[in-house]
């Protein structure tokens, strides 16, 4: 795929640019809690800026059912886009109306405009080509070339992802770039010992890429409430914990496989447990105890790995050469339960490997426990990309963005 390099150095002053961002964030009262996709995607808006390029910044946010939604609405992120950029960055109310117009219109060499959420319109996310395609024709009237910068997204067959790189010359831009040189050392030229650490609510969500890993990894760490499927499928008591009964054969069948091809699958040891799930609001403290792995109470929900798995985990870790780590290992969003996230962290900024946190709760997990992201080899935008893409799937937003 063209890279913006090559955009830049073809030349983009005057020329208008839509870039397909992730500046999904989480909000709360309309405050941005996260500003990690943000600042991703800004060396590519700034490159774009500094070379005389008009930007066009587009996103989708949220999950609005196709039409416009004040909870959801983008202008928080064109405020804290434009602190970050030191610019004033223009609005759009709407997404390809007279407002989106007159922003792009108004438009000199050098300034940016955020257009609203892409998911006000139902063409962005339809599953019928032609609605699909009708959107992505008119963002196309906006710009003149097309940089998809949006990883997160790429995974979605959706009309500012994938139907419109093919009505405009298009680039990737670079953090797209950057993700795919990553998961491409996950992939293709790994350096060993290759640890995965998962982790997460659902097994079934991971189910795909552990298929994967089977052959790729030479260890597999799994925390998280999916931990818990594991041990059941081992005949152990999991009491209230969090359980997908209906994966259980296709775990026993992965933990065969496991074995089989000489992949060490290293689950808790020992696990905190309650008898209720904690007030994430208050934070208030929680009545909980450590008990062994093998011997969770019947009336007691499992929330984090135990002190003893941590340090079996960090040990796993410790002679990685390359580390990938999806999900955290329990209830981190409370202090009683974030001790587990926290040492798969801790072990990861403390490794000599290649480390890469794979977005999504891990990267929120990161930023919230006080790391500094400087500390991994990469941390992603884009939890859900990451694991189609080590799952082996062809991702729409990359396909269209080859030539």
């Amino acid at each position: 795929m063209k890279t913006i390099d090559e955009l830049l150095a073809d030349g983009v002053s005057g020329k208008r640019v839509f870039v397909r961002a992730d500046l999904n964030v989480p909000l709360a009262d309309g405050t941005i809690t996260d500003d990690g996709r943000i600042r991703a995607v800004v060396p590519t808006i700034k490159a774009l800026a500094d070379a005389g390029a008009e930007v066009v910044v587009a996103s989708h946010l949220g999950r609005p059912k196709g039409a416009p939604d004040p909870a959801f609405s983008l202008l928080p992120v064109a405020e804290r886009l434009a602190e970050l950029l030191g610019t004033p960055v223009a609005f759009a109310e709407d997404t390809v109306g007279p407002a989106a117009h007159a922003a792009v219109d108004g438009l000199e060499p050098g300034q940016v405009a955020v257009v609203e959420n892409l998911r006000f319109n139902p063409g962005e996310t339809s599953k019928d080509d032609t609605e699909r395609g009708e959107f992505a024709d008119r963002l196309a009237a906006l710009a003149d070339v097309y940089v998809g910068d949006g990883f997160g997204a790429v995974h979605r067959k959706h009309a500012s992802v994938y139907d419109l790189p093919a009505r405009l010359p298009h680039y990737a831009g670079y953090l797209i770039a950057r993700e795919v040189g990553v998961l491409k050392k996950l992939t293709d030229d790994v350096r060993r010992p290759y640890v995965v650490v998962l982790g997460g609510a659902k097994v079934s969500d991971k189910l795909a890429v552990i298929d994967q890993l089977l052959g790729k990894a030479d260890r597999l760490l799994i925390g998280g409430g999916m931990a818990y499927t594991f041990l059941k499928a081992q005949g152990h008591e999991v009491g209230i914990s969090l359980l997908q009964e209906d994966q259980i054969p296709a775990v026993k069948e992965y933990m065969e496989r496991a074995e089989k091809n000489g992949v060490e699958l290293v689950l808790p040891v020992d696990v905190l447990v309650s008898p209720e799930f904690p007030d994430l609001k208050t934070k208030a403290p929680s009545q909980h105890t450590v008990v062994d792995a093998d011997k969770i109470p019947a009336d007691q929900e499992g929330l984090d790995i135990g002190p003893r798995t941590r340090e079996l985990y960090a040990s796993k870790l410790g002679d990685a050469e390359t580390v990938f780590w999806n999900g955290p290992m329990g209830v981190f969003e409370h202090p009683d339960y974030a001790e587990g996230t926290k040492a798969v962290a801790q072990a990861l900024v403390e490794s000599d490997g290649f480390t890469v946190v794979g977005g999504g709760d891990s990267a929120a997990a990161v930023r919230t426990l006080g790391f500094d992201e400087n500390a991994f080899g990469h941390i992603s935008t884009g939890g859900g990309a990451s694991l189609e893409y080590l799952e082996g799937k062809t991702l729409p937003g990359l396909a269209a963005l080859e030539d």
